[in-house]
């Protein structure tokens, strides 16, 4: 039998130009990307009576969030209007193969003033709570910190119900004295002293006074908070007057879903908590103490409920845990009870290990 072989017509021909295009563009199409401008300047602050100088990102204390997605691409073109050098640095983010974006002193060099610089990175195969703050000059005393979140792709299971809403909370010490003081400091060999106080949101509150909430919850639902230590020395400890925390996240991995009442956070940590609305309607207290400091600090915000109707939360705060021997005890035990869910390619494993 003597086969035949039809020619394509110009049409067929078209199509399939058009199909093979089109699956070599599906095959090589990139993970998406985000882009950032951001102008650093300086700005004023006093929390406790002393101004001095804080650095800015688009005018605000606290820069903006990057809110992106396992494996997203990140642009951040930074503007340094600052009469010093600067730098990011992307707390946790691992820089698969690209250490040079990793934004220390020696990886790479600085952004001179009146200059700009545009950072590329992969949040490549990671989830989890982050931050960025500048390292450049002792800066990071002076904020210009941000949340990075990452959140886990639409096809992965996280081992928890979806949060109503999520907030960002940043814990800190506060120095009076302004970064080019505490850097002349440890030049000279010198130790810095004791921070003067501690912000949350880079905001000081006492009990009585009229505070911003830092979150509005609803009756009934669940929030996630996702909470940083950007201080430069002091640990924390931090709970919610009223209401327990389940913690489900901890740098970057999910954790087994203990409840807690108070949890410490050490400087650079951070984790992720639900917390769900199942109080009486109004306002309730977010405390922060110092650890381990010869004189305990503290600082409060306020996270109200959306028909609280402007009742007042309760002067009568959480206590903070132990000090001295019996507080380190305390804290070490504490971080022992953390566990890790181990994920696998079918979803959530109940198999667990310690941290």
């Amino acid at each position: 039998m003597v086969e035949t072989r039809r020619k394509l017509s110009w049409t067929e021909a078209v199509l399939l130009l058009c199909l093979s295009a089109w699956t070599v563009a599906v095959v090589q199409a990139e993970d998406p990307y985000l882009f950032f401008d951001w102008k650093v300047t300086y700005g004023k602050m006093s929390p406790f009576g002393v101004q001095k100088d804080v650095i800015l990102i688009n005018g605000q204390p606290i820069g903006p969030k990057i809110n992106c997605t396992s494996n997203n691409n990140i642009v951040v073109n930074v503007f340094n209007e600052l009469d010093e050098p600067l730098l990011f640095h992307w707390s946790g983010i691992q820089q698969r193969k690209n250490s040079w974006q990793d934004g220390t002193p020696g990886t790479m060099c600085p952004i001179m003033p009146g200059t700009n610089y545009t950072y590329r990175f992969q949040v490549k195969d990671q989830i989890g709570s982050y931050f960025y703050f500048p390292t450049t000059g002792l800066l990071r005393s002076a904020g210009g910190y941000g949340a990075l979140n990452v959140h886990s792709r639409n096809l992965i299971p996280v081992p928890f119900d979806w949060p109503a809403e999520e907030y960002n909370v940043f814990l800190s010490d506060w120095y009076n004295k302004g970064h080019r003081e505490l850097k002349k400091i440890l030049d000279d060999g010198q130790t810095i002293a004791r921070p003067n106080g501690l912000v949350i949101n880079a905001k000081h509150g006492k009990v009585g006074d009229k505070l911003e909430p830092i979150a509005t919850m609803e009756a009934g639902k669940t929030y996630r908070f996702r909470v940083c230590n950007v201080g430069m020395r002091a640990s924390m400890n931090f709970r919610f007057q009223g209401h327990g925390m389940t913690l489900v996240e901890l740098e970057g991995s999910h954790t087994v879903q203990n409840v807690y009442d108070s949890l410490d956070l050490h400087t650079g940590q951070c984790l992720s908590v639900l917390v769900t609305a199942d109080q009486e309607p109004k306002d309730y207290y977010f405390v922060v103490t110092s650890r381990f400091l010869k004189q305990q600090l503290s600082s409060v915000a306020v996270v109200s409920y959306a028909n609280g109707k402007g009742v007042p939360a309760s002067p009568e705060l959480p206590p903070p845990p132990p000090e001295d021997t019996e507080g380190i005890a305390w804290s070490i035990n504490q971080f022992r009870s953390f566990r890790y869910v181990r994920v696998n390619r079918q979803g959530i494993s109940q198999n667990m290990s310690k941290i």
